[in-house]
């Protein structure tokens, strides 16, 4: 069985990667891989799942921009079903690449999965409806510090594909803190 490819998405020691997940396929259908720890591990990410769960989306939802402020899980996220553009943002205050965002489009076809390490914060514009997200984590989930910062916060500058008279928002997601809140306090991650 073939393996994957990994894509790094920053510099340093501890960084979103795009991973190309294995993937055959025939008449009959398809079979994908998204996670062997052994390969992962050769490549420089060190990932103990936790917890899995899945989300529906319709299509113009935009959710975030999530973290933990204590104890961040690190994320394995796939698409096998629908289209998203996924963001994950920096926001370890010791990193040099702190506030800085990336984006990648995670789709049913292309058999990607993007790394999200501890200390990003992790958001998503849905492009078409009925999108499932399936989300691998490291880590214990903490409801009590499980928080985010508006997707819209202008010191970020998100550029999202879905313009905002169409977008759809929760209300939690409407209420979360500005980039400037969270520097009161930002979450404690050791910077590998």
């Amino acid at each position: 069985m073939a393996g994957f490819d990994f894509e790094y998405l920053m510099d340093g020691n501890d960084r979103p990667c795009v991973i190309t997940n294995f993937y055959s396929g025939d008449m009959r259908g398809g079979f994908s891989k998204c996670y062997e720890s052994a390969i992962f591990a050769e490549n420089g990410i060190h990932f103990s799942l936790s917890e899995t769960f899945f989300s529906t989306s319709a299509k113009n939802v935009i959710r975030g921009l999530h973290f933990q402020l204590n104890r961040p899980q690190a994320k394995l996220v796939t698409v096998p079903y629908g289209r998203v553009l996924d963001i994950v943002v920096d926001l370890r205050p010791n990193s040099k690449t702190f506030k800085k965002w990336v984006s990648v489009e995670l789709n049913g076809e292309n058999h990607k999965s993007i790394y999200i390490p501890r200390g990003f914060a992790h958001g998503f514009a849905s492009l078409e409806n009925e999108t499932l997200m399936l989300y691998q984590c490291d880590g214990r989930y903490d409801k009590a510090t499980d928080t985010g910062i508006r997707f819209d916060d202008p010191e970020l500058g998100i550029e999202w594909p879905i313009p905002e008279d169409v977008a759809v928002h929760s209300t939690r997601d409407l209420g979360l803190m500005s980039f400037a809140e969270y520097m009161k306090a930002p979450m404690d991650v050791d910077i590998w």
